[in-house]
């Protein structure tokens, strides 16, 4: 079966690693470190795939730019002290290097920053199956369609052979807006109701579901 797209763009945090509590737990954990109203486990998921300037702004909208240095700080320290024990999800190993073997192009657009995206990178030992990724303190966060845009320029692919998988709706949306097909996943942060608005070709319930999907689809 002919391959429908050349460039697969993968999100990272709840996409490819099993990241989403970790990251939400932290965010919660930094606005009590700081006094700040704790939003539900819910309300801090949801803002995962921003760039973090951008989730502060969301979720807090009240706090003043000149505390968002402290609030990263916090973050920072709750996050990084556990990043290297999570977990890639059940069959990204496997799948990851197959798809790479069959030629797409393999990226990632991501909220997280640089120095975070390359520590999950190195400790997952998944670099060498990618070929090009952006981050939000790069480009514009999502859902700007910037990172996808600069990774169909740099691997000189087309929208209409290309698709973007991601597990929120700010992944989707840059896809949207980037007039790329998507692809979405109902195991990471927002709820597959979420994630249907924005008319996925499909929605996965766990990354082997994706990978049969792929292998029969894409």
């Amino acid at each position: 079966m002919s391959k429908q797209f050349d460039l697969l763009i993968f999100d990272w945090d709840g996409t490819l690693m099993d990241s989403t509590a970790a990251i939400a737990n932290s965010i919660i954990a930094s606005c009590v470190d700081m006094g700040l109203p704790v939003p539900s486990l819910a309300e801090a998921s949801h803002i995962i795939g921003l760039g973090l300037s951008e989730a502060i702004a969301t979720l807090l909208p009240d706090l003043s730019e000149t505390d968002y240095p402290a609030f990263t700080a916090r973050y920072r320290h709750h996050f990084l002290g556990q990043d290297h024990l999570l977990p890639l999800f059940e069959g990204v190993a496997q799948t990851l290097p197959y798809l790479h073997s069959q030629g797409y192009w393999m990226t990632v657009a991501t909220g997280k920053s640089r120095r975070g995206l390359d520590r999950a990178l190195d400790q997952s030992q998944m670099r060498p199956y990618f070929h090009a990724t952006r981050c939000a303190d790069e480009v514009n966060s999502k859902p700007h369609p910037d990172m996808i845009l600069q990774l169909m320029d740099y691997c000189v692919v087309p929208p209409e052979r290309t698709l973007m998988i991601g597990d929120t709706s700010h992944d989707l949306l840059m896809a949207q807006n980037a007039g790329v097909a998507s692809v979405g996943v109902g195991y990471g942060a927002h709820e597959e109701d979420s994630l249907r608005a924005f008319n996925p070709l499909y929605v996965a319930h766990s990354f082997n579901d994706l990978a049969r999907w792929l292998s029969l689809n894409a």
